[in-house]
């Protein structure tokens, strides 16, 4: 989808165009933020955040397109995420989950597809499970797991 942020006067968006919101409008709301991709000339991207309580309203101009979505996956996919089939993800899944559950780390699956995993309910583990699809707001635990997961996956290679 691409927005407008009203904020942004029609000269600049002249020059951003296309400019691409990443983030769906009921999640402003919250105060979350967005995240505009600017695609310039020369193949390169910009990248710009805009905190949710810095915008008033969004309004919706026109959906993108599919070559407009896959620009952005390649954006902000992980390069390893493409390289896993989804039964390879559900290996790595059940490894880890296993491997923290035999370590007395309490983990548990969450989302409707059970994807994502969450380790003491403050710290979440996206595909592929590697220590840079950790996240938390607890920077001391996020550390800890990571450094963890990271050991782990040093000794199976």
């Amino acid at each position: 989808m691409v927005w407008d942020v009203p904020w942004v006067s029609r000269g600049q968006l002249s020059r951003l165009c296309p400019l691409q919101l990443l983030v769906p409008p009921s999640l402003l709301a919250g105060g979350v933020g967005i995240v505009l991709a600017t695609f310039l000339e020369n193949e390169k991207v910009s990248i710009s955040i805009v905190l949710g309580h810095a915008v008033q309203a969004v309004e919706i101009l026109k959906e993108g397109d599919d070559e407009m979505k896959q620009r952005l996956s390649c954006i902000f996919a992980p390069e390893e995420s493409k390289a896993y089939s989804p039964e390879e993800l559900e290996k790595r899944k059940n490894i880890l989950k296993t491997w923290l559950e035999t370590n007395h780390i309490p983990v548990t699956e969450q989302g409707e597809s059970g994807r994502t995993l969450c380790v003491a309910g403050v710290l979440t583990i996206d595909p592929p499970y590697g220590p840079e699809e950790c996240s938390s707001s607890n920077e001391i635990i996020l550390s800890r797991v990571q450094g963890l997961i990271q050991g782990y996956l040093e000794k199976q290679e």
